[in-house]
């Protein structure tokens, strides 16, 4: 379809006009290796529950239930992203087809490299804009054994971040639901993660809630209008700057509910520039409508 598309001057949407809905298959699972290669097609609850039988996981837990080449396109991460980063950190390696009709594979897993561009990591946010995604391997992580989660309240988020963050403390999730609280999850064996709860407590306070608080946080994520980005350094001029949001202070990814500020419209358009310089080169007859 792409090729002919190319051949012929039209143009095709990926998720619309092409999609990945029969590409579902789970092609290999190296649990001694923690690694996994799955068709772009399977959906990440099919893929966790696989994994799980295995006592691993893939380490993204994004708002819905996106397929695995969404989650590349889209970019998409949860409050996991605090301690286990986005979709680019964990892909290995991917099979995409170009706007032109051409197999191509990058990174590890695969049976052709390419030179040039570090494809893997460039289709993670591309939108549907450069390629399609076929095949993802993918680095997984061990399932706790235990995880607890602290809820905050407090009027100075800024401050409670940096007594954390500043700690010998290691949450997999720290989110700031601006304004008012803070989420904090701690996994690991249960004689870890409750000698971790203890000393967060005993600097921050809090109080133990159930898991399901997490739900929260990925519901206001979904309903944001803006996904922003900021330097971690300013936590406290974001926030200033912010009605509703939820906010990964060690990302520098904050979720609002408000409107982009103006002062970060400029960034955006930039980055369309790069984008569309990228694009371009790998679709230089705009097969791909986005």
């Amino acid at each position: 379809m792409l090729a002919a598309a190319h051949t012929e001057g039209r143009r095709l949407a990926i998720g619309e006009d092409l999609t990945t809905d029969g590409l579902d298959r789970i092609l290999e699972h190296e649990a001694g290796d923690l690694t996994c290669t799955v068709e772009a097609g399977v959906r990440l609850s099919t893929l966790q529950h696989a994994l799980a039988d295995h006592g691993q996981r893939l380490s993204l837990d994004p708002p819905g239930d996106p397929t695995v080449g969404a989650l590349l396109a889209r970019n998409l991460s949860g409050p996991l992203r605090h301690r286990f980063g986005a979709p680019r950190d964990l892909v290995l390696g991917v099979t995409l087809v170009l706007a032109d009709g051409t197999i191509a594979s990058a990174g590890g897993k695969v049976v052709k490299n390419v030179a040039g561009y570090d494809l893997a990591r460039l289709v993670c946010g591309s939108q549907g804009r450069l390629a399609l995604i076929a095949r993802v391997s993918l680095r997984l992580h061990p399932l706790p054994k235990a995880r607890q989660t602290l809820a905050i309240e407090t009027d100075d988020a800024g401050t409670v971040v940096r007594s954390l963050l500043g700690s010998q403390l290691q949450p997999s999730a720290l989110d700031v639901l601006h304004p008012g609280g803070i989420l904090v999850l701690f996994e690991g064996s249960p004689r870890a993660v409750a000698a971790q709860v203890a000393a967060a407590q005993g600097l921050v306070g809090g109080v133990e809630v159930d898991f399901g608080a997490w739900d929260v946080s990925r519901r206001r994520q979904a309903a944001a209008l803006e996904r922003i980005r900021f330097d971690p350094g300013l936590l406290e001029k974001t926030l200033h700057e912010l009605r509703n949001a939820v906010v990964r202070p060690a990302a520098g990814v904050a979720y609002s509910e408000n409107d982009m500020p103006s002062n970060r419209l400029l960034q955006g358009e930039i980055e369309k520039l790069l984008v569309e310089r990228i694009r371009s080169e790998l679709d230089p007859n705009g097969v791909l409508a986005a």
